[in-house]
């Protein structure tokens, strides 16, 4: 009642309701008078660390201290000439900084889709210089004032791993010894299952293993395999 600054009659309700869905009912105490949640408690819905904090009242139990995620700038107007162009069907010609050559060269690109990999927008494009579909990154385009469109003069090619699925085999890492498998089993919600099972495009299948950290040494998880998810 004090949490959620509900009434009495309100927080009889609410708690009816939960334990009418819990398939694991907390323990009356009559000593305390209170509910304790059972050694086999298990959540209606999953949440995260930050949300299990958010719910403790006791200043003892919450977090004390969060390391801020970086933030990941963008340019509105960048964002708005990409869109127009999207909107209209239109290629526009950018100048991209490429991380991988340093260099900085105009080119002119069909955009399609913008996507979010969990903390950077990134957007989808035909690329007339390579001839296939890449990932941009809007802040690395110059902004422009003035920015050159033309009509697309054919339909573009069918984005074919936009459009197909991957399944990604998920498992603790091979070198692992019995008790660091139990552990990672646990942190990452394993349950009953040898593997966890990820599906995504798959034109974001490199997001996954990015931010799964499945290509690093030393992780705790590593990739198994990756299948096509038919239909």
């Amino acid at each position: 009642m004090q949490r959620f600054d509900i009434s009495t009659a309100q927080a009889a309700v609410d708690f009816r309701t939960y334990l009418s869905l819990t398939q694991t009912p907390p323990v009356y105490d009559a000593t305390e008078k209170t509910y304790f949640s059972s050694g086999c408690h298990r959540a209606l819905s999953d949440v995260g660390p930050d949300q299990v904090f958010d719910l403790l009242s006791d200043e003892t139990t919450s977090l004390g201290a969060s390391i801020p995620l970086p933030n990941r700038m963008m340019d509105s107007a960048v964002i708005a000439q990409l869109h127009r162009a999207m909107r209209g069907e239109q290629d526009i010609k950018i100048t991209y900084t490429s991380m991988s050559s340093g260099l900085s060269e105009p080119q002119w690109i069909s955009p399609v889709q913008f996507h979010f990999d969990g903390e950077a927008i990134h957007l989808r494009a035909w690329s007339y210089k390579h001839k296939a579909y890449r990932d941009y990154l809007p802040i690395r385009m110059l902004k422009q004032n003035d920015v050159a469109t033309r009509v697309r003069s054919s339909p573009l090619p069918f984005d074919l791993d936009w459009h197909s699925f991957v399944r990604l085999w998920i498992r603790p890492r091979s070198n692992l010894s019995d008790e660091q498998v139990r552990v990672v089993r646990l942190e990452f919600g394993f349950q009953e299952s040898a593997h966890i099972t990820v599906e995504t495009r798959k034109a974001l299948a490199f997001y996954v293993i990015r931010r799964w950290r499945l290509n690093e040494a030393q992780a705790r998880l590593e990739l198994e395999k990756i299948e096509e998810v038919e239909g």
